[in-house]
């Protein structure tokens, strides 16, 4: 068989999406650390109790996504 048809036009949209997306998880990745830095000092002006409270929760809600990924992995 030809792979000049169709077929070569779909691996090349393949591959230019496959290029793409570490690029999309990079911009993403960049705005979740600029946030998380914003808001890690912002807590850390609040206060000492205030900053222990928003690690316990974020380390919930790490491990909850954690088990969730789990889960839904298999």
């Amino acid at each position: 068989m030809d792979e000049s048809g169709l077929g070569a036009t779909v691996h090349a949209e393949e591959a230019l999406l496959g290029l793409l997306l570490p690029f999309w998880q990079l911009v993403i990745g960049a705005v979740v650390l600029v946030v998380l830095v914003l808001s890690v000092g912002r807590l850390a002006r609040r206060g000492r109790s205030r900053m222990t409270t928003a690690l316990l929760v974020t380390a919930a809600v790490i491990a909850g996504f954690t088990a969730l990924g789990v889960l839904l992995e298999g």
